[in-house]
C-alpha cells in the first residue's frame, strides 16, 4: 500500500517550482506512504472483498486526480486553503493515531484524543479537503468526477471500518460522545 501512495505523488513531483498545490498534494501522499510502513498490526481486521474494493477506491481514486490548467485568484487561493488544511488535518489525525495508522479496515486501538475528540474520523475529513482543494485548483472534468464520487465511496469505507470497530465495547463508548463521523453537526 506505502507503494501506492508514492505512487500517487510522483506523477506530480516535476510541478513543485509551479504550483504549491502540487507540493502540499504530494507532501500528503509521501507521509501515508511512510506511516504506512511502519504501523502497528490490527488486534482484528476486516479481510474480505468489500474491505480491499473500499479501501482501494478510497486511496486510489484520489490518487487519479491530476493537474489541469491552474485556477487564478481567488479559487486558486481557496483551493490551495483547503489543501493546507486538509493536510494539516489528516497529518495532525497521524500524528495522535502514531503507529495505529492502517490501511485496511482494522482495530489497531481507540484513539480519542486531539481530532478524534471532534470527528471519529478527522484523517479522512482531511483528506477529502485535500482532494477538494487539488480540484479548485485544478479544475477539470475528470477531477470533478474524482470529488464527487469520493464522498460516497469514503462513507462506504468508514461503514466498514465502523462495524468492525463497534464489536470493541471501547469503541461503542467513544461512539457515545463523539457523534459526528466526519463533519461536526452534519455527518
Amino acid at each position: 500500500m506505502a507503494l501506492t501512495f508514492f505512487g500517487a505523488a510522483l506523477p506530480n513531483v516535476r510541478h513543485f517550482e509551479y504550483a504549491p498545490a502540487n507540493f502540499i498534494w504530494v507532501t500528503g501522499a509521501i507521509i501515508m506512504g511512510v506511516m504506512s510502513l511502519v504501523r502497528f498490526p490490527p488486534r482484528a481486521a476486516m479481510m474480505n472483498s468489500k474491505a480491499f474494493a473500499s479501501t482501494v477506491a478510497v486511496v486510489v481514486l484520489p490518487a487519479l486526480l491530476r493537474p489541469a490548467p491552474a485556477s487564478v485568484g481567488i479559487v486558486a487561493s481557496i483551493g490551495i486553503g483547503l489543501e493546507v488544511c486538509g493536510l494539516v488535518l489528516s497529518q495532525v489525525a497521524r500524528i495522535y493515531m502514531g503507529r495505529s495508522f492502517g490501511i485496511l479496515p482494522g482495530n489497531r486501538g481507540i484513539v480519542s484524543k486531539g481530532p478524534f475528540r471532534i470527528v471519529r474520523h478527522p484523517i479522512y475529513a482531511g483528506w477529502f479537503l485535500l482532494t477538494i482543494g487539488y480540484f479548485l485548483a485544478y479544475p477539470s472534468w475528470i477531477n470533478f468526477l474524482i470529488v464527487s464520487t469520493a464522498p460516497a465511496l469514503m462513507l462506504w469505507r468508514i461503514l466498514l471500518e465502523e462495524q468492525l470497530l463497534l464489536e470493541d465495547p471501547e469503541y461503542r463508548e467513544y461512539v457515545q460522545h463523539v457523534r459526528f463521523r466526519l463533519i461536526p453537526g452534519v455527518i
